[in-house]
C-alpha cells in the first residue's frame, strides 16, 4: 500500500491572467528577515462520522477485504497484543512529535494498545529515507509500507516474494513503514497517518469516503473521526485474525451498534462503488508521469465517467475540480468556472467542508488576479477555521497568504502585513525550507495585476 503522489490544488501560479510564468526557486518576499518560528498544531479536533452504520458496515468489510487494486482478502489481519513502533534511518527532527502524537490519538480515540519505543525490536518500523531512495522501488509512491520486513534494504531482497504478500497474511506481526526524511514536515506526517493507519488497520483506499484519509483523493491527511471508529471497530474484541468476511459481517451490525449508537438513528445513502475507469483517469490526471495534454483529456474522462454514473456528490465536484486544474493555464475562464461547479456541488454534499477550502484558495486567487479584494476575502475567510480544524498547515498558510494579498488591495495594508506574517510559521510546516515558503509567498504575490506588471 503506498501514498500516491496527487498533489491536490496548491499550485495556484497558472491558475489566473498576470501571473509569473515560472516559480524561482529563491524570490523576494515582504520579509526579508528571518523566518518566524515553525508553527504545528495543538490538540485535535476531529468530528464524529455523521452517517449511517449501514454505510459504515459496507465501507469497513471494502475496507478491510480488497486492496487497491481491488483484489480481494480471504482473511481479517491485524495485530494481536500490543503493538510497538520504531524509529530508524535518518528522522527529519519533526516526526518524533508527529509520531508521539498520533501515538496517542490511536491509544484514545480508536482504544489501541500500541506505543512508541526507543530501541529494539518493534512490531512496526518506520524508517526514514531519501525520496529517491522510495521512488527507486515505487517511482509513483510518496511513501508506503510493506509486511514482514523491518528495513529498505530488508525490502529490496524480499519484493516480489510471499513474505510481502499482503493476501497471505492472517496475522500482522512485523511491518516496515518507509517516510521521506527530505519533504516538508507536513508531507512527512501525511505519510505518517496514512501508512501507519494501514499498517494497523484496512489495506484499500475508497474514493467515495468523504472524510477519511483511506482515499486516494489526499484531501484529509491526518486520521478523522470516521478514520478512528473504523479502527476501534478493527481491534473490537468480537473479531480476531484469520476471521472471513462473512464471519466479519455477522458481527460488525453489533460492534459499530455499541461504538456509534448515532448511526443507527441515520438512513443509509447508499452511494455506489467508483468505477475502476474513473480510478484511473484520476490517477493520469493528477499522477506524476503524463504529459499535460494527456493530463487534461484524463480529467475530461473522468468528469465524463462521473456524469454517465449518475454521481451528484464529492466525486462528480473531485472531478471538475481536477478539470479546472488542469485548464488553468490554457483557459484560466473556463477553470474558473469548473471550480464554481465543484464548489456548488461540494456544498449540497455532507462532509465536504475541507474539500470547499480547497476550492475557495483557487476561487480566491482568480479574484485577487482580477483586482477583487473584497471578494477574495469572502471566499477565504470562512474557509480558515476549516483548514486549521483538520491541520492542514499548507492549505491555511495558502489562505492566509490570498487573504493578505487581498487586504493589501482593499487598503487593509496593516492588518495584511500581520496576516502574512503570521502566514510564515504554518508555511514552514506545510512547506518545509525556506526557499519553498518564499516562492508559495511570491507565487501569491503575483497573482495581483498591480504587482505582477512591477515584475
Amino acid at each position: 500500500m503506498r501514498r500516491i503522489i496527487i498533489p491536490l490544488c496548491l499550485a495556484l501560479g497558472a491558475c489566473v491572467p498576470n501571473t509569473a510564468s515560472e516559480m524561482p526557486s529563491r524570490a523576494a518576499t515582504h520579509e526579508e528577515s528571518a523566518m518566524p518560528a515553525m508553527k504545528m498544531f495543538g490538540s485535535p479536533q476531529p468530528m464524529p462520522p455523521a452517517r449511517s452504520n449501514r454505510d459504515i458496515e459496507r465501507d469497513f468489510l471494502e475496507l478491510a477485504f480488497q486492496l487497491e487494486s481491488g483484489r480481494t482478502l480471504p482473511y481479517l489481519s491485524r495485530f494481536d497484543g500490543p503493538i510497538t513502533i520504531r524509529v530508524t534511518g535518518s528522522p527529519p527532527p519533526t516526526l518524533m512529535p508527529d509520531l508521539n502524537r498520533v501515538v496517542n490519538r490511536l491509544r484514545t480515540e480508536a482504544g489501541i494498545d500500541v506505543m512508541a519505543v526507543r530501541g529494539g525490536d518493534a512490531n512496526i518500523t518506520v524508517e526514514a529515507v531519501s525520496r529517491s531512495d522510495i521512488r527507486r522501488h515505487l517511482p509513483q509512491a510518496a511513501c508506503f509500507v510493506v509486511p514482514n520486513i523491518s528495513s529498505l534494504a530488508e525490502y529490496s531482497k524480499a519484493r516480489h516474494t510471499r513474505a510481502t504478500n499482503w493476501s497471505l497474511l492472517t496475522e500482522r506481526q512485523r511491518l516496515a513503514v518507509f517516510l521521506p526524511n527530505d519533504a516538508s514536515p507536513q508531507e512527512v506526517r501525511d505519510c505518517l497517518h496514512e501508512e501507519l493507519a494501514q499498517a494497523i488497520g484496512p489495506l484499500n483506499d475508497l474514493y467515495r469516503l468523504p472524510d477519511s484519509v483511506f482515499n486516494d483523493d489526499n484531501v484529509h491527511t491526518v486520521l478523522t473521526g470516521f478514520d478512528m471508529l473504523i479502527l476501534r471497530a478493527y481491534y473490537a474484541p468480537e473479531l480476531r485474525s484469520g476471521m472471513t468476511r462473512a464471519q466479519v459481517a455477522a458481527r460488525l451490525p453489533g460492534i459499530l451498534s455499541r461504538l456509534n449508537p448515532i448511526g443507527d438513528t441515520i438512513a443509509p445513502r447508499n452511494s455506489t462503488s467508483t468505477p475502476r475507469a474513473w480510478v484511473r483517469a484520476i490517477q493520469t490526471a493528477l499522477g506524476p508521469g503524463a504529459r499535460p495534454p494527456e493530463r487534461r483529456e484524463a480529467a475530461l474522462e473522468a468528469l465524463q465517467i462521473a456524469q454517465a454514473v449518475g454521481w451528484q456528490d464529492h466525486r462528480l465536484a473531485f472531478s471538475h475540480f481536477a478539470l479546472g486544474r488542469l485548464s488553468q493555464s490554457t483557459d484560466p475562464d473556463f477553470a474558473h468556472d469548473q471550480f464554481l461547479i465543484a464548489d456548488r456541488i461540494y456544498r449540497q454534499s455532507p462532509g465536504t467542508d475541507l474539500h470547499r477550502a480547497y476550492t475557495a484558495s483557487q476561487l480566491a486567487a482568480y479574484a485577487i488576479s482580477e483586482g477583487r479584494g473584497n471578494d477574495a476575502l469572502k471566499l477565504v475567510e470562512p474557509h480558515l477555521a476549516v483548514a486549521k480544524s483538520h491541520e492542514n498547515a499548507a492549505l491555511l498558510a495558502t489562505l492566509m497568504m490570498l487573504q493578505a494579498e487581498a487586504l493589501d488591495q482593499v487598503g487593509r495594508v496593516t492588518e495584511a502585513h500581520a496576516v502574512r506574517l503570521d502566514s510564515l510559521g504554518w508555511a514552514r510546516y506545510g512547506f518545509g525550507a525556506d526557499w519553498a515558503v518564499r516562492a508559495k509567498l511570491r507565487e501569491i504575490t503575483m497573482l495581483n495585476p498591480i504587482r505582477g506588471s512591477d515584475g
